[in-house]
């Protein structure tokens, strides 16, 4: 009877094994992306700088918002398991870049389709939201460091996020740019990209019927 139940609790914890090992398997590694390498390589870079006691290159609160975001999407890549949300607080409609992951380690970011996510929606979470599509004329804060008023967009602009980002963009009351709870990895303007970076207004994007994935 003891030896029958030995056989049973290995063969619970076999099948438990077998089950499992698929789900794991699917499970992003982002660790092992190029953005963690590129992450990990510019944080090592803007510490060096820090420790230069005649780098003037950055003034101090620009050097530490550098840091802090670095450090943030290097934790969010070493500790995420499941694919980029984006939420939408921001009031409007938020343009956004995301495509539905095979099942594989990575994102292929390459396939991003730009979607338009309504207000108070949030992506799919079977979907990877690889980015924003800002337009131009948009009042963003913080992409350039240490401007704490944000800054008015000449021309559209693909904001890139690492992969596993949990994303929310809202506008601030008292000055109306937008704000992202995460720095975006990459901007890119158009051309720059294999993403489409299209000429378009708030205004276009706002009488454009949402049809981002969503739950």
């Amino acid at each position: 009877m003891k030896a029958l139940k030995i056989l049973l609790v290995f063969l619970v914890l076999l099948v438990n094994l077998v089950v499992a090992k698929p789900s794991l398997a699917d499970r992003p590694q982002f660790t092992k992306s190029n953005e963690y390498q590129q992450v990990t390589q510019a944080l090592n870079d803007i510490l060096k700088i820090q420790s230069d006691p005649n780098q003037t290159e950055y003034k101090p609160e620009q050097l530490q918002q550098k840091i802090g975001g670095l450090q943030l999407q290097k934790y969010i890549l070493e500790t995420a398991r499941n694919w980029s949300l984006c939420s939408n607080q921001t009031g409007s409609t938020l343009a956004v870049y995301a495509h539905k992951p095979k099942k594989s380690f990575f994102p292929n970011a390459n396939e991003s389709t730009l979607f338009y996510l309504a207000d108070g929606e949030v992506t799919d979470d079977e979907w990877n939201c690889d980015g924003v599509y800002l337009p131009a004329g948009a009042k963003v804060d913080g992409l350039v460091a240490g401007d704490p008023q944000g800054q008015e967009l000449a021309e559209p602009l693909a904001l890139k996020l690492v992969p596993g980002s949990q994303l929310i963009a809202t506008t601030n009351p008292d000055t109306g740019a937008i704000e992202l709870n995460i720095p975006p990895i990459q901007v890119f303007k158009a051309g720059e990209t294999s993403w489409q970076v299209p000429t378009l207004s708030q205004a276009d994007i706002d009488a454009t019927s949402p049809d981002a994935p969503v739950d």
